[in-house]
């Protein structure tokens, strides 16, 4: 059931009309895509992943990406990986359930795309605490509470 709010679009980022990159994001993670040219083996790449940034491109050129998060990352716990001649960068989000508003900052969706991104997660969040509910087709009305501190206190207190 979980895959059923899986994230089932990228967003884009596009500069000059080219896609520079996508990225899609879960309760605990944000995914980048870059598309890397035909032939290029991932020992010719470097991808540099900080707590609050990544710099990414071909090795002796300077960087094709170089960009502060919009959120930060558990660097120990994020990768790279080169499949296809897509460059994958997963990340995992420090704050849990936290709704990034884009992979780097300065380059946000726009608020309709963050609201459905915030419901998706939210939605998520219901689907991991409640493993026998169908939350796929559930939607909210009005504003959606954020995934990481919606109920914490509540929560936590029966601790």
């Amino acid at each position: 059931m979980a895959d059923k709010l899986a994230p089932s679009t990228r967003h884009q980022f596009k500069h000059n009309g080219q896609t520079v990159y996508e990225w899609d994001q879960t309760f605990s993670e944000v995914n980048i895509y870059v598309e890397v040219p035909p032939g290029i083996s991932s020992k010719a790449l470097f991808c540099d992943i900080t707590t609050s940034r990544v710099s990414l491109g071909i090795k002796g050129n300077p960087p094709y990406l170089a960009h502060d998060l919009s959120a930060s990352c558990k660097k120990d716990e994020s990768f790279w990986t080169l499949e296809d001649s897509t460059l994958h960068i997963s990340l995992t989000k420090s704050a849990e359930g936290e709704p990034w508003p884009s992979a780097f900052a300065g380059h946000a969706i726009d608020a309709k795309t963050q609201q459905e991104d915030q419901q998706r997660l939210m939605l998520e969040r219901f689907q991991m605490e409640n493993p026998g509910f169908d939350f796929s087709g559930a939607t909210f009305n009005g504003a959606v509470p954020n995934p990481r501190t919606f109920m914490k206190d509540i929560a936590d207190s029966r601790e």
